[in-house]
């Protein structure tokens, strides 16, 4: 029973893997339980007495993905202090991420976003919901930024998360449409430009 689960287990793993590489490439609509059994020589039922419908299939790549992101980012990042050194932290596993498997592959929720941003659903909201939880963790780190005294009290938090979220878009079709092999280094030195704007001392009529 022992081995029968296990392979169970790896055989998920991998229509996930597949099903993430196929949302990523050609965004979540192409998925079909039948393109992932292909691509993997498994029987459309094999694939499906593991995952179900189609968006089951679907909900299931948007929350690996999710636990993904999480798992290189925010995880490792929550080892720094409070404040800049978490936020900074925050960003340079964001951009490693990104060179290492959006850059790649694409973003889901860069691309789900533009993908789901007209229709209504259970998709676009489990979309949405991982996209707000992100930018709630970006907003309460800047808040214990500027209670560490790290960033000025004036600081905008919303528009501090606006840029910072609109650095990772702009590097997204810097990286992967204009093919830009320099956008990681341009999105870090614009972070730290930003950063610079809002640290505590900074005069912000001169930045």
């Amino acid at each position: 029973m022992e081995a029968k689960t296990g392979r169970s287990e790896l055989t998920l793993a991998a229509i996930l893997d597949t099903a993430l590489l196929m949302a990523a490439e050609e965004g979540l609509e192409s998925l079909t339980i039948g393109e992932v059994a292909k691509r993997l020589g498994m029987s459309k039922s094999g694939v499906f007495s593991r995952v179900g419908s189609r968006e089951a299939l679907q909900r299931a790549v948007i929350e690996e993905y999710d636990r993904r992101f999480l798992q290189d980012v925010f995880v490792p990042a929550m080892r720094e202090p409070r404040g800049l050194p978490r936020l900074n932290a925050i960003m340079r596993l964001w951009l490693q991420r990104a060179k290492d498997v959006e850059m790649r592959t694409g973003c889901i929720y860069c691309a789900g976003a533009f993908e789901f941003d007209d229709r209504e659903g259970p998709l676009r909201d489990l979309l949405l919901d991982g996209v707000m939880r992100w930018r709630t963790t970006l907003k309460r780190t800047a808040i214990q930024a500027i209670d560490a005294g790290h960033l000025r009290p004036d600081t905008d938090v919303e528009q501090l998360v606006f840029e910072i979220d609109g650095l990772f878009i702009a590097l997204m079709r810097d990286a992967r449409f204009l093919r830009d092999p320099r956008a990681v280094d341009r999105a870090w030195n614009s972070y730290e430009r930003m950063i610079a704007s809002y640290r505590a001392g900074a005069d912000p009529s001169r930045c």
